[in-house]
């Protein structure tokens, strides 16, 4: 019996870190949302930074439905301080309801991050995408760059969110 509790706890801690799906408070995923026309190709067209993408630009992600209706996610950058590409591939699958943008991604094994589109175009464009908390965002486009217009509505949005869109990384897209 001492054992069993002691193995809760930790069974427990190891199981939330497997569901972790957070959104940031004030954060509202879209809904309806439909996970096909998200599919494909998406240039970042800013971040807050972060250790896993720190020095790159030229960031790509590339999202495919496999055949276990899970989610491939390749995203791809050029580390302008190596002077070399990297990449890294990992998995996202809906938290519960498909027809809500709100996805759990993992590029390590059982670990599960919050990614939520909490903002698209009716021709699925451009998107903003909120993280598990405020220190977590990307603007995507399906091109190289983002209408001014979209661009500033994005930017009120993460704001009012509680992002400090001051700290945005710009990325530049200049290598094929």
């Amino acid at each position: 019996m001492k054992k069993l509790l002691i193995l809760l706890p930790a069974a427990a801690a190891l199981f939330a870190l497997m569901s972790f799906d957070n959104i940031p408070k004030g954060a509202v995923p879209v809904k309806p949302f439909d996970l096909k026309k998200y599919l494909g190709t998406w240039y970042e067209v800013a971040r807050l930074d972060y250790k896993w993408e720190r020095d790159l630009d030229n960031v790509t992600a590339t999202y495919s439905l496999k055949e276990n209706g899970d989610i491939k996610v390749d995203n791809k950058g050029y580390n302008f301080k190596k002077d070399s590409w990297e990449q890294s591939v990992g998995k996202a699958r809906p938290v519960d309801d498909p027809q809500e943008a709100r996805l759990k991604v993992s590029f390590f094994g059982p670990f599960y991050s919050g990614y939520n589109v909490i903002a698209i175009d009716a021709d699925y464009n451009y998107a903003l995408v909120a993280g598990e908390s405020t220190e977590y965002m990307w603007i995507l486009s399906r091109t190289k760059s983002i209408p001014d217009a979209v661009k500033q509505d994005y930017l009120a949005k993460a704001k009012a969110v509680g992002y400090n869109t001051d700290a945005l990384v710009w990325v530049r897209h200049d290598r094929d």
